[in-house]
């Protein structure tokens, strides 16, 4: 089993009928390579809320996607308005999400707090004006997934 793949994605701002596509073929790409089912959640997950973030509130972004044996490595770059309080998003239930994001089913201020939950080490940097920057690293090696969860 070769388990190595490398992509970039590019997800357009506003893009809701696209959203989710990204994680459904990344999760399709995991069950080829064997990866087993919670690495596969945990990875869907980070991925999905990503690609909604950046459809919500950047003009458009990346995500770049590296599987080795060991890791799933996802970096989600977006151009857009930044994070104004990083400690304040990161919280369970915080959203500047507008009405009609919400309208749509989205914006319960969870993204953030779901990838933190499905990673093994998440980084985020944000700069205003300029857009955010999240590092997200799932172990798929059992003993590093198993003494990191």
């Amino acid at each position: 089993m070769n388990l190595e793949y490398e992509n970039s994605f590019e997800i357009q701002g506003g893009n809701f009928q696209e959203a989710g596509d990204i994680s459904v073929f990344i999760k399709k790409k995991l069950q080829n390579l064997g990866v087993a089912r919670e690495i596969l959640r945990r990875v869907a997950i980070a991925v999905y809320e990503s690609e909604i973030n950046i459809i919500s509130y950047a003009s458009k972004g990346i995500i770049h996607i590296s599987i080795s044996p060991e890791s799933v490595v996802i970096d989600a770059e977006d151009e857009g308005p930044g994070i104004e309080n990083i400690e304040l998003a990161m919280r369970a239930g915080y959203s500047t999400a507008t009405d009609k994001i919400r309208e749509m089913g989205f914006g319960a201020g969870m993204g953030i707090p779901n990838i933190m939950n499905c990673s093994d080490k998440f980084t985020i940097t944000s700069e205003l004006n300029k857009g955010t920057h999240l590092t997200i690293i799932i172990n798929i090696s059992n003993n590093d997934a198993e003494k990191n969860r």
